[in-house]
């Protein structure tokens, strides 16, 4: 079967390996393979393997931005993987915000690399606001496209930190808190806040008996100071 479609709009965002590994875990994974063959200008073919289709895959340039598939027996996608000029594996993992769809993925081939790709539906992809746990965006650097890494390698991919937000803003995703990008905030009420500034606290009186008992009490300690020290000093002889 051929299909031909357009291809959306997406943003790549590295993102954190742990934050990968969490997102896996949850909502579990499926491997691909790619073999991509040398490109001519504006277009490109590779082949993919997944676990329940295999296709030869034709992509036109970044001014068209569609593609053509056409399903494959597996036998002759292996064979065509086999002679492919150069290949990536990944573990393609799916999640949703409303309408917009996200692919977290795990490449194991050429090299250790997680990236996130987000379709977006308008031009640019300007509706697309990055969460906390998104890493630095990476979308229109070459380095980060699978034909590139299939072709060329992996580069070295910056680090990204785990932060609380991040954390539990991916939490919130994966727990289904919210359904609409951006999260709705929380509605923030009108009341006042409270005074929380630092007061002077008042002094508490103390009763008079009390103050006597104190003072006593301060006198006695005093006088046993005193002996104990007379007690200690060396005797004359």
């Amino acid at each position: 079967m051929r299909e031909a479609r357009r291809v959306p709009i997406q943003r790549l965002f590295v993102i954190a390996p742990p934050v990968a590994r969490l997102i896996r875990k949850e909502r579990g994974g499926e491997r691909v393979l790619e073999g991509y063959f040398p490109g001519q200008t504006q277009r490109s073919t590779f082949v993919q393997i997944e676990e329940t289709r295999s296709s030869l895959i034709l992509e036109a340039g970044a001014d068209e931005a569609s593609e053509e598939r056409a399903d494959l027996p597996p036998a002759h996608a292996q064979a065509l993987l086999t002679v492919s000029q150069g290949q990536v594996e990944y573990v393609r993992t799916s999640l949703s915000i409303g309408s917009h769809e996200i692919q977290v993925l795990h490449f194991v081939r050429p090299g250790p690399l997680d990236l996130m790709a987000v379709a977006s539906t308008s031009e640019g992809g300007q509706d697309l606001h990055p969460l906390p746990w998104f890493g630095p965006e990476v979308s229109i650097e070459p380095a980060y496209q699978r034909r590139r890494l299939a072709l060329e390698g992996a580069s070295e991919s910056p680090e990204v930190d785990v932060t609380n937000a991040a954390l539990n803003s991916l939490l919130d995703l994966l727990e289904e808190r919210f359904a609409a990008w951006p999260p709705q905030q929380s509605e923030t009420t009108s009341e006042p806040a409270a005074d929380v500034s630092p007061r002077s606290a008042a002094p508490v009186p103390v009763p008079e008996n009390e103050a006597d008992e104190d003072i006593d009490d301060l006198g006695i300690e005093d006088a046993v100071i005193r002996e104990l020290a007379r007690s200690l000093q060396p005797r004359q002889r």
